[in-house]
């Protein structure tokens, strides 16, 4: 095993770590404190658990444990995907000091994490991410949900890990489509937080594209550090929070538009992200320089950044207001003032918004 890397996720008395290194699934060592009681359902999904099941199996020696396979795939993380995770728990006679392991990409982790805050009102879970985007976005934060056909991640709650594993051999077996997507997610923290990260990913897009051990384990712990600070300070979304969903209104209303699965979150998010940065230049908000630097950096790790052919604007519209930003039926979005700068804007007017998807 190679050597771990741990960020810290502070939330007042509160504290979980996230663990980064190769090897982590299989060095239980690292990873069995963070399991109290003596049940463990551990969720995956068919992708997933032909690889990697037996691994955290081995781990789990001495407890009572259980595991629960669900299909994979965005289109599945639903309440009812949920409801077969709480009838297992139930089958399980699952105590309030039980545990579930998310072992898979975000889909399992933001599914299980939820059933997990709805059984007895809380248990404990630990987030096991088999995906770049998992590693550095959903699975830190304590944001868990499910999607309905209405909207992406509409149902959901606020429930924090108790660690976070993050194996870089399980990205081995992550086809290169998923693993690009993941980078979305990282550009993303430059773009909103951390315009030294955004320079150093321009300068390293060759070595994480190759999936170098060192880079890749920088490019993860910079973009978990980035957001378990604005976590720390924003646990709820109240504020500053929500500006890591740059581009993220924009991204779920072209998924929920174009059936789950058919974009990937990654490849959505970075259409958005340019959207929202048009957007801001259009608006006088940035520079449209960088709104072409972040485009260029998202089409060099092999990311879309323009609207699908066959793509409705007024549609869109219409999704992105049923976006979990919006108050009081007006739209708020993320926008920005440059590389590293994000705020919330509100009262965009439909006409601006329309402008830069028919554009």
């Amino acid at each position: 095993m190679s050597a771990q890397r741990v960020i810290e996720v502070a939330l007042g008395e509160r504290r979980y770590p996230i663990k980064i290194g190769r090897g982590m699934l299989a060095d239980a060592a690292a990873w069995r404190g963070a399991i109290r009681g003596h049940h463990v359902l551990v969720v995956s999904n068919e992708t997933i658990a032909p690889l990697y099941l037996d691994v955290v199996a081995s781990g789990l020696d001495g407890l009572i444990w259980r595991s629960l396979v669900l299909p994979d795939g965005e289109m599945h993380k639903t309440l009812d995907s949920a409801a077969h995770v709480l009838d297992a728990l139930a089958a399980f006679g699952a105590s309030r000091d039980a545990c579930v392991i998310a072992l898979g990409g975000g889909v399992i982790g933001d599914l299980a994490g939820f059933a997990a805050a709805c059984w007895m009102r809380g248990i404990d879970f630990v987030q096991m991410p088999t995906t770049l985007l998992a590693m550095v976005d959903s699975s830190v934060g304590g944001k868990t949900g499910v999607n309905l056909p209405a909207g992406k991640n509409l149902v959901g709650a606020f429930h924090q890990p108790c660690m976070v594993v993050v194996d870089l051999a399980t990205l081995a077996t992550l086809p290169p489509r998923q693993y690009r997507a993941g980078l979305a997610e990282v550009a993303k923290y430059g773009a909103v937080n951390d315009a030294d990260f955004f320079c150093w990913l321009e300068s390293n897009v060759d070595a994480l594209a190759a999936r170098d051990d060192a880079v890749l384990t920088e490019a993860i712990a910079r973009s978990c550090a980035n957001k378990a600070g604005v976590v720390a300070r924003d646990e709820c979304e109240a504020g500053e929070r929500a500006l890591l969903n740059f581009g993220h209104t924009f991204g779920h209303a072209l998924e929920t538009e174009h059936g789950y699965g058919t974009l990937l979150h990654g490849e959505a998010v970075a259409i958005g992200m340019v959207l929202a940065a048009k957007l801001s230049s259009r608006m006088g908000r940035a520079d449209a320089a960088h709104a072409a630097r972040l485009a260029a950096l998202l089409g060099r790790f092999g990311l879309p950044t323009a609207l699908p052919p066959g793509a409705d604007p007024a549609r869109l519209l219409e999704r992105m207001r049923l976006d979990k930003k919006a108050l009081g039926g007006r739209l708020r979005l993320v926008l920005w003032s440059g590389i590293g700068h994000a705020e919330v804007a509100a009262d965009i007017a439909d006409t601006d918004i329309l402008a830069v998807l028919r554009a």
